[in-house]
């Protein structure tokens, strides 16, 4: 029976709440702890780095509990419905710490909440996305329903992207840590109504089996399939680049480019970023596509990052104030980033078959759970070294000398914060693009040759 409208509405919320979720911590918690709260930047960037890491490898094992659980509500409800209560107290409790704390409690405060929200987090995000085979008849309406649930999870990332900063400035009356507690609260709530909508709604099948791969399964498939690696690198390099970006660009309007006004200014390139992100996944992508190989689109999506960093850095030399100035670069900075995340997964999907006719076996959920493990672990290098740059050059709220330094135009401060989220993003970039060209060899042509051989074999034999 095929799905019905409610059904597939209610899983599209479940993916905006819990990108919300994801978002709000993703982007916020390092602004709130080192530049709100006064930790160092080098401890939150040490905590950050340590618990992606952790919650990268945790992912495997919450797949491995959930593969062994069987109730009468299901294998996946009761983990979702679990996982997404605990994730909301902790989000809460992560963005409202309490204000007698200072020094290492303050430390270890911010190491206990985000280690146990990356932790509830997976717990809900693993059987929320395995779920899927549970309550459809595969082909066409999986696609669908896979396509619709990214889509509404980038809707959750794009609405905290856009509304967080204004929010928590009006909800706290100015007071930003009052703000970013009421909001988290608001976000946590909204989150749970979410989820419970789809847990309430969805319907699984009991015969349903999910395939969880170990963490030696992952990096068995990696090491003897070349290409997999070469694009897993690719991924690696790529998503650091971006994130190094989108961790220090808050703090790049709020202390360089825009002064008192930097929320509105900071909302506005955002909400610009956003649609241009979503729109060349959807029409700029598929119309290169027409007229090159995924590689051309892939190396000219390269091509616009670069040439987009490069222009970002010349107009934060040329005091430029006008933030409409900034929609330049950061057309071809969110075109490229989003035209990448398409073509990394397409890259990783073709690695399948070339595994398949190298090794003899098909790897495809072992390689696709490393994407998450990697792209994880890229989120966190990305904000360790953002935090090095605001350690580096003293940018904080509660630091005289970054004060001092914003008054005084700068010099080292605010150089090196723009020279950090723009020259090491570009070395990145290239690197990642001399990977590819050197290793990648699943052109078109190649890949129509590992069809053909494939469905070969099974004449042979």
């Amino acid at each position: 029976m095929r799905l019905s409208g409610k059904e597939k509405i209610s899983y599209g919320l479940g993916a905006v709440g819990k990108d919300m979720v994801y978002m709000l911590s993703a982007s916020y918690i390092l602004y709130y702890y080192q530049d709100l709260l006064g930790v160092s930047a080098i401890a939150m960037g040490t905590i950050l780095l340590v618990a992606r890491v952790f919650d990268a490898i945790n992912d495997p094992i919450m797949g491995m509990i959930v593969a062994k659980t069987k109730t009468r509500w299901g294998r996946f409800r009761p983990w979702l419905m679990i996982g997404t209560l605990l994730n909301a107290v902790v989000l809460y409790f992560m963005f409202a710490a309490p204000p007698a704390l200072d020094g290492k409690g303050l430390v270890a405060y911010a190491a206990v909440t985000y280690i146990l929200w990356g932790v509830t987090y997976t717990m809900m995000d693993i059987p929320y996305w395995s779920m899927i085979p549970a309550f459809t008849d595969g082909g066409k309406e999986r696609e669908n329903l896979s396509a619709m649930a990214r889509t509404c999870a980038g809707v959750g990332s794009a609405i905290i992207t856009v509304v967080t900063v204004m929010a928590v400035a009006a909800l706290g009356g100015g007071n930003e840590r009052a703000g970013f507690a009421t909001f988290a609260l608001i976000v946590a709530v909204i989150f749970i109504v979410f989820i419970t909508l789809t847990c309430v709604n969805i319907k699984e099948k009991s015969t349903v089996e999910m395939d969880s791969p170990s963490i030696k399964q992952m990096f068995s498939a990696l090491i003897q399939n070349d290409q997999a690696m070469t694009v897993v690198v690719a991924i690696v390099l790529i998503n650091c680049s971006v994130y190094i970006t989108s961790n220090l660009v808050i703090y790049y309007f709020k202390y360089d480019f825009a002064g008192d006004g930097w929320r509105g200014a900071y909302t506005l390139f955002n909400t610009f970023g956003g649609g241009v992100q979503i729109l060349s996944m959807m029409i700029l992508f598929p119309l290169l596509r027409k007229f090159m190989s995924t590689i051309k689109v892939f190396f000219t999506s390269f091509a616009m990052a670069i040439a987009g960093y490069a222009v970002l850095l010349a107009i934060s030399f040329a005091k430029v104030t006008s933030v409409f100035i900034l929609f330049v670069p950061g057309f071809f900075i969110f075109a490229a980033a989003g035209m990448l995340t398409v073509l990394t997964t397409v890259f990783l999907a073709n690695t399948v078959d070339y595994g398949q006719l190298k090794n003899g076996r098909r790897d495809e959920s072992v390689i696709f759970s490393m994407q998450t493990f990697v792209v994880k672990l890229a989120s966190g290098v990305a904000a360790f070294i953002a935090s090095i740059c605001l350690q580096i050059n003293h940018i904080s709220e509660d630091t005289s000398e970054a004060t001092d330094a914003i008054n005084t135009a700068a010099a080292s401060s605010v150089i090196g914060l723009r020279m950090t989220m723009t020259i090491i993003p570009i070395i990145g970039l290239i690197a990642a693009a001399i990977v590819f060209r050197r290793k990648y060899i699943l052109t078109d042509e190649k890949l129509q040759q590992i069809s053909d051989e494939l469905h070969r074999e099974p004449e042979k034999a």
